[in-house]
């Protein structure tokens, strides 16, 4: 299993559609006894809010979020925690709205101080 995400910041490789999570959202995760939370903001996205299990390398969570424009939005997502190279963890996520249609993939990885 890899390592914990607990007070790991990650952030998007790419650009979601408009409107959502992109490269400029940073996510702050915690972690404890097979329990993770992160809050996120950044981009379009001015405060979100996520909170699940994790088993082994697979977390499943729901998140909810309040967008600059003033709505807000809920969703569903399942990701898989990936181990770099370099040691940075990644999230290869699997996600679908639930307040409004659509889904999708995406993937998060850890940043460093210089990333951010």
């Amino acid at each position: 299993m890899a390592r914990s995400l607990d007070g790991l910041v990650l952030a998007p490789v790419a650009d979601q559609a408009p409107g959502q999570v992109g490269t400029r959202t940073r996510f702050t995760y915690h972690e404890k006894d097979g329990e993770i939370w992160a809050g996120y903001a950044g981009g379009d996205v001015v405060r979100g809010h996520l909170v699940g299990t994790r088993e082994g390398d697979r977390l499943d969570f729901r998140y909810v979020q309040l967008k600059r424009d003033g709505t807000t939005s809920s969703g569903h997502c399942v990701s898989t925690v990936v181990e770099l190279p370099d040691g940075r963890l990644r999230l290869e996520e699997s996600w679908e709205w639930e307040s409004q249609p659509g889904s999708g993939t995406s993937v998060v990885e850890q940043v460093t101080e210089h990333d951010s």
